[in-house]
């Protein structure tokens, strides 16, 4: 049995990238699926406080719990039955090699935003990063 890790972000991207999981597994035949979404911490700039900094948490654990059960929902949409989730904060590209590292998976599937070499230039792209540091097979989807 294959076990990946689908990196999930809220994006067409990564949506296509469990629709590749999904036609992976139906070739494979067994197959269990990690969704991770990585959270970044919240930043707070200068002086300025959150003026409730526990509703600001509440509404970005909210929306990262949505942003997984809408994930699930679509892998399940896919015909994936072994899925399981993981919320993660930190940094996107350490916390995936990390957790796909700690969860034994053989393959990190993630969807790429395009943008090329010079947008990865000034952007950084998370997904060269996941490549860089991952001891495991990172597939990337478009």
């Amino acid at each position: 049995m294959s076990k990946f890790l689908v990196a999930v972000d809220g994006s067409e991207h990564a949506r296509r990238a469990v629709e590749a999981v999904a036609n992976l597994s139906r070739q494979l035949k067994a197959s269990e699926v990690l969704l991770l979404h990585v959270g970044v911490p919240d930043i707070f700039y200068g002086e300025l406080p959150a003026y409730d900094p526990e509703a600001v948490e509440r509404a970005a654990r909210q929306y990262r719990e949505q942003l997984m059960a809408d994930a699930l929902s679509h892998a399940r949409q896919c015909g994936l039955q072994q899925v399981s989730t993981q919320l993660a904060v930190g940094d996107p590209a350490t916390e995936i090699a990390s957790v796909a590292e700690a969860r034994g998976v053989d393959q990190i599937v993630m969807g790429t935003h395009g943008r090329g070499a010079l947008g990865s230039l000034f952007l950084g792209s998370v997904a060269q990063r996941v490549v860089h540091l991952s001891k495991v097979p990172v597939l990337l989807v478009k």
